[in-house]
């Protein structure tokens, strides 16, 4: 074998190590790509369960406290939001996060508005519903921890050296994490 053959040899076993190396960059991303959409789906799952539940809820207390209207007014609208943001194809991560956000934050006034009635807390179906919820709430907490742990990777894998150059020849694009909105960061505020 001559000098020339080796080189040859040796430039084609440079050339496909890197071709074997962009397709498995390539397919790394596209899994990720389908993991990030997998756990999206897992959180959709769990916040139109959440939306199911609402309206039982919040007639199991109207029951009990039918002059509190304002907050029943509240949970309504902001299931409203939530429901069509789920059901608009053009919505973004982000105005899903923000109706969902702004639906807890109804939800934490409606179980602060039933606490003042000591009837209602005994009430076996309003116990039932609440703790739906609260199952519901822990199950969207763990879809939202493993959604953001994917856009994580995904995210790193598109922005970190060599992959970014596979990342940009297909124009994968980062993906929004699911955020906590800022008013429910503050720690609430107890007045005696």
């Amino acid at each position: 074998m001559g000098t020339g053959a080796i080189i040859g040899i040796v430039i084609v076993v440079i050339i496909v190590g890197v071709i074997g190396w962009g397709i498995s960059a390539y397919n790394n991303l596209v899994t990720l790509k389908n993991r990030v959409k997998n756990g999206w789906a897992q959180i959709d799952v769990q916040l139109k369960q959440r939306a199911d539940l609402i309206p039982n809820l919040v007639e199991t207390v109207k029951g009990y406290a039918s002059h509190e209207s304002q907050v029943f007014v509240q949970v309504t609208q902001a299931r409203a939001g939530a429901v069509a943001a789920a059901n608009d194809p053009n919505a973004t991560i982000a105005q899903r996060t923000a109706a969902e956000n702004q639906l807890s934050r109804a939800l934490l006034n409606l179980q602060a508005t039933a606490e003042a009635y000591p009837q209602l807390q005994a009430n076996q179906n309003f116990m039932n519903l609440q703790g739906q919820l609260r199952d519901l709430e822990n199950k969207i907490a763990y879809a939202r921890q493993f959604y953001n742990d994917v856009v994580l990777k995904l995210n790193t894998a598109i922005e970190t050296v060599p992959t970014n150059i596979i990342a940009g020849l297909f124009r994968f694009e980062q993906a929004q994490y699911f955020q906590v909105d800022e008013s429910a960061r503050q720690a609430p505020q107890v007045k005696f």
